[in-house]
C-alpha cells in the first residue's frame, strides 16, 4: 500500500470522526407523546438548516432506558446533548454523567432538580396555567357554574413543571372563590387511566363542574367519562398544550380552551442555544418562552403562531 494511499485514508477516517463529532442527542423522555415529537422536529429542522445531524434517543417514559440512553449517546460521541428528561430528579443523573464525558447539556422543559447545564428552556408553566385557570374560572361563572368543583388530572408533581401548572391554575381558581375536587396524577399517560381518573372524579364529586387536563394527548379518555356519565355540557373539560384537532373542539365548544406550550420553538431554541455555545459564544442560562390561553375568543387570532410554534406546521 502506497504512502499516499495511506494518508488518503487517514484523511478520510479523521473526516469521518470529525462528522461524528458533530452530531448532537436529543434524549427525550417518550417521543410517542406528540408533545415531545413536536419539539423533536423542532430541534432536527433546526439542526439541519446548520449542518447537524441529531440522533434522538427515547426512553418510552422508562427511567431504566433513559439511563441506557444517555450512555449509548456519550459512547457515540456527540458534540452536545438537549435533554428533555423523565423527571426532575432524573436530569441530575444525565447531568453528572454528561458533565464526567465533558459534554455540554440544554434542557428543553420539565427543569432539574440540580446539576450542571448550559441553558434552561422552559415554558412560564405557573403563568400559562393561571391564564387558563381564569379563562375557565370565567365560562363556569358566566355558566352558573361557580359553585361547583374542579378535579386536575395531573402530569407528575414530581416534575417542576407539573408543580407550577398545578400552582398556577389553583391560584385562579382561588381567586374565583372555586373549588379544587382534588388532583390524580397520571403514571402510564394512557386513554384508560385517564377515562378512570375522570371517572372517578364525576362518580365522587357530584358537585364536578370540570375537569383539568394537564396534558392534551389522552383529552379522549376525558371526554368519554364525562359523555358515559351522561353529563356532556354539564362537565366542562380544559387541556394543557395542544393536539392539531384542538382547533376545531375549541370553536366548537367542546373544549373550553387549553394553555398552549410552543414546542417547535422550544425545540429550535434549544439547539440553536447549544450551537451557540458550542461555538463558544455566550448564551442566557435561562429562557423562559410565553405559553398561549387559548379559548373561543382569540383562536381565530393566533392561529398563524399555534400552527407553527405549538403544532410544528411549517408547510
Amino acid at each position: 500500500m502506497s504512502k499516499q494511499l495511506l494518508v488518503t485514508i487517514f484523511i478520510i477516517l479523521f473526516s469521518l470522526n470529525f462528522l461524528q463529532a458533530k452530531d448532537i442527542a436529543y434524549i427525550v423522555s417518550d417521543i410517542r407523546i406528540p408533545f415531545w415529537d413536536i419539539m423533536s422536529r423542532g430541534i432536527v429542522d433546526a439542526a439541519k438548516k446548520r449542518g447537524h445531524e441529531v440522533k434522538v434517543y427515547s426512553a418510552d417514559n422508562d427511567r431504566k432506558k433513559e439511563l441506557e440512553n444517555t450512555l449509548k449517546a456519550i459512547k457515540d460521541g456527540v458534540e452536545g446533548i438537549i435533554i428533555s428528561p423523565t423527571s426532575s430528579l432524573a436530569s441530575v443523573t444525565i447531568l453528572k454523567l454528561a458533565k464526567e464525558a465533558n459534554i455540554p447539556v440544554v434542557i428543553s422543559d420539565i427543569g432539574s432538580d440540580r446539576g450542571e447545564y448550559v441553558s434552561y428552556i422552559s415554558s412560564d408553566n405557573r403563568d400559562g396555567a393561571y391564564k387558563i385557570g381564569k379563562v375557565l374560572a370565567k365560562e363556569m361563572t358566566e355558566r352558573g357554574f361557580e359553585d361547583g368543583s374542579v378535579g386536575i388530572v395531573a402530569i407528575p408533581q414530581k416534575r417542576l413543571n407539573g408543580q407550577l401548572r398545578t400552582a398556577g391554575f389553583m391560584q385562579a381558581l382561588d381567586e374565583a372563590g372555586i373549588k379544587g375536587a382534588g388532583i390524580k396524577q397520571q403514571v402510564d399517560f394512557s386513554y384508560e387511566e385517564t377515562y378512570e381518573f375522570s371517572k372517578e372524579f364525576i362518580e365522587n364529586h357530584k358537585d364536578l363542574r370540570a375537569i383539568w387536563l394537564q396534558g392534551s394527548d389522552r383529552y379522549k379518555g376525558a371526554l368519554d367519562a364525562i359523555d358515559d356519565a351522561g353529563k356532556s355540557g354539564e362537565i366542562l373539560l380544559i387541556c394543557f398544550d395542544a393536539e392539531p384537532i384542538f382547533l376545531e373542539l375549541i370553536p366548537e365548544g367542546v373544549l373550553v380552551g387549553a394553555a398552549m406550550q410552543q414546542p417547535y420553538l422550544m425545540g429550535e431554541k434549544a439547539l440553536i442555544t447549544l450551537e451557540a455555545h458550542l461555538k463558544n459564544q455566550e448564551v442566557e442560562k435561562n429562557i423562559e418562552l410565553e405559553i398561549l390561553a387559548i379559548s373561543e375568543d382569540n383562536i381565530e387570532e393566533k392561529l398563524p403562531v399555534i400552527k407553527r410554534n405549538v403544532l410544528g406546521i411549517t408547510e
